[in-house]
């Protein structure tokens, strides 16, 4: 499985084609909608957010509610668009249109000037309309196929957010998938702990005042991945790392961790890895789950904990300074529309890109032409692994 998207912050629409996905699955148009709701809430948002009604439609590769084994096509229409025909317009426009609508002003924080430096570009808008986080739309709609693929394997996956501008939820380790689930999604933060709800949303806001921005850090649960899903044989095969490399890949995304994570350098041996137990019932499993269900670059079968770590937005009301690509004279960043804290969106496109490698992990292990093929497949290796 992969899939490619194409568009512009302010274009006509954003696309996704998704290659590899099994023939005869269930999917709905309604499914893919439902979690491009979900990236569009939380507090903190912009204004961009009330503008767009992100719906998908689906253009390809399924025919009456299932998956044909051809690419399949996802589009969603940036309403925006209507606004900046003249600006983001695919036909010619005269040259002194053109000059005044130069952007030579980089930003700090974006891709503005090192896009520009690449690809050689004097207008700098020419960057900043791909590199916007508006893209992450799409890839969510990416993940929630894979989302509804997993599901129907008994995996299922959920983000959330752990901390926002230093205030961090409890550890909460006895929920499951579903109870984290509507818990976050009940929360205008995207929290599991209701006794930092008001004080993030509180931050938020002040943030907002104060014209600043503030990141934080998400987390993504998924119960249901069979053990020795990935491979220790070589360095590209290793799944922790791919997923460590999806996190990374979102927009504003600084780190990544699985597990305990860094912490895991300030304990000793005996308080980090995970004792391992048996019994008829379950087969092989650990004790505890502090290495965040990865060994050796493969699946444990017990949970998989990954955490993303998501600066804050670079787009602020109380600007930095940087310099002008055509005088270079200095000057205050300019200020655009943005958010002041876009974490809890975060944790739904984080929840969305580790569902997409996740289902492209299992396409790549289990026989994946057809689903009901797939899913035999996954349910035999459970049970051979169980009696191992």
């Amino acid at each position: 499985m992969r899939y490619l998207t194409s568009g512009e912050s302010h274009g006509k629409q954003l696309t996704t084609i998704i290659e590899g996905l099994p023939a005869r699955m269930p999917l709905l148009k309604k499914d893919i909608d439902e979690s491009l709701l979900r990236r569009q809430k939380g507090h903190g948002r912009g204004r961009r957010m009330q503008i767009e009604k992100d719906l998908v439609e689906i253009t390809s590769g399924v025919r009456h509610g299932y998956t044909l084994g051809s690419p399949i096509a996802l589009v969603v229409n940036n309403d925006d668009f209507k606004s900046w025909v003249n600006i983001m317009g695919e036909d010619p426009v005269e040259e002194d249109e053109k000059i005044r609508r130069v952007v030579t002003r980089p930003r700090p924080g974006h891709a503005d000037l090192n896009g520009a430096l690449k690809y050689g570009h004097r207008d700098m808008r020419n960057v900043l309309e791909r590199s916007s986080a508006r893209e992450t739309t799409v890839r969510v709609a990416a993940g929630a196929v894979a989302k509804i693929l997993l599901k129907q394997l008994g995996i299922e996956v959920v983000g959330y957010v752990k901390e926002i501008a230093g205030i961090r939820a409890k550890e909460i380790d006895t929920l499951s998938v579903q109870e984290r689930f509507d818990i976050s999604d009940a929360s205008p933060v995207r929290v599991l702990d209701k006794d930092v709800e008001q004080e993030m949303m509180d931050r938020i806001d002040q943030a907002k005042k104060d014209g600043d921005s503030i990141g934080g850090v998400c987390e993504v649960y998924v119960e249901g991945m069979p053990a020795g899903v990935g491979s220790y044989v070589h360095y590209d095969r290793k799944l922790d790392a791919k997923l460590a490399g999806s996190v990374m890949s979102i927009n504003a995304f600084k780190g990544a961790e699985i597990g305990i994570g860094f912490e895991a350098a300030r304990k000793n041996g005996s308080e980090v890895h995970d004792e391992i137990a048996w019994n008829e019932e379950r087969g092989y499993y650990r004790k505890t789950n502090r290495l965040g269900g990865f060994e050796g670059g493969m699946t444990t079968g017990m949970p998989i904990v990954i955490k993303g770590v998501m600066k804050p937005i670079p787009t602020l009301y109380k600007p930095l300074q940087s310099v002008d690509i055509d005088t270079k004279e200095p000057f205050n960043a300019s200020i655009e529309r943005s958010d002041s804290c876009a974490v809890p969106a975060a944790a739904v496109v984080m929840e969305h890109v580790i569902a997409f490698e996740l289902a492209k992990a299992i396409t790549e292990q289990f026989p994946s032409d057809q689903f009901p093929q797939l899913k035999k497949a996954i349910d035999a290796y459970r049970e051979e692994i169980r009696c191992f």
